[in-house]
C-alpha cells in the first residue's frame, strides 16, 4: 500500500449502524443484524475493531433515520471539518482495516469516488471526497449515495481500486449471511 505524507489530513470513516435490520429478523434472527453474535463478538463491534485498528478517524452514526441517504447525510453533517470521507455499513463485519487505509490513501491522494472492488464486485466502504459533502448531506432515503456513485461513474470520477478483501462484499443481512461469514472469519483465523 501506498503512503502519504503524515501532515495530509486523511478521510473521516462513518460507521452506519441506523438500519432497523428487517430482512436479518424475517430470516429467522432474533435481534438487530448489528448485535448478532459472529465468533465472540458482535457484528458492529467487529466493524469497529477494523476502523479502530485503521487508526483513521471515525464516527458511528447510530441515531434512528428513515433510510441510508439519511443516515449519510447526518454523519457527514456531524464531521463538517473531514477530509472527506468513507462510508461504511456497520454490517461488514469482515472489512480489514489495510482496506480501509487504502481506500482513505487514494481519496488523500486526489481521487473524487473511490470504491473497492473484490472479485468484479464493488463493495464497501466507498470514499467520498471533501469537495462532494454538500451532495452528501443533501441525500434522503433509502437508496444511499448510489446517485453521487453513478454520477461519479458518468464523470470518469468513479476509481475502481481492487483489493483482496472479501469483507467489503461480505454483509450481514440474514442468518444465512451470518452463517457464511463466521465460516470466512474462521478460515482467516486458521491462515494467520
Amino acid at each position: 500500500m501506498s503512503s502519504i505524507s503524515p501532515d495530509v489530513p486523511l478521510p473521516c470513516v462513518l460507521v452506519l449502524a441506523s438500519g432497523r435490520g428487517e430482512r436479518f429478523r424475517t430470516s429467522g434472527g432474533q435481534v438487530h443484524k448489528l448485535a448478532a453474535m459472529l465468533e465472540g463478538r458482535c457484528v458492529l463491534e467487529h466493524t469497529l475493531a477494523a476502523v479502530r485498528t485503521s487508526g483513521l478517524p471515525w464516527h458511528l452514526e447510530d441515531a434512528g433515520h428513515p433510510g441510508m441517504g439519511d443516515s449519510i447525510a447526518a454523519a457527514v453533517r456531524a464531521t463538517p471539518e473531514a477530509a472527506g470521507w468513507l462510508v461504511l455499513p456497520g454490517d461488514l463485519p469482515l472489512v480489514q482495516a489495510g482496506t480501509l487505509r487504502a481506500i482513505a490513501v487514494t481519496l488523500a491522494s486526489g481521487a473524487e469516488v473511490v470504491a473497492p472492488v473484490f472479485g468484479g464486485q464493488r463493495g464497501h466502504p466507498v470514499g467520498f471526497a471533501a469537495a462532494l459533502g454538500p451532495q452528501l448531506m443533501a441525500l434522503t432515503g433509502e437508496q444511499g449515495a448510489s446517485v453521487l456513485l453513478r454520477a461519479a461513474a458518468q464523470r470518469g470520477a468513479l476509481l475502481s481500486l481492487p483489493v483482496e478483501d472479501c469483507g467489503v462484499v461480505t454483509d450481514i443481512d440474514t442468518l444465512a449471511d451470518l452463517e457464511r461469514a463466521a465460516s470466512l472469519l474462521r478460515a482467516r483465523c486458521q491462515a494467520r
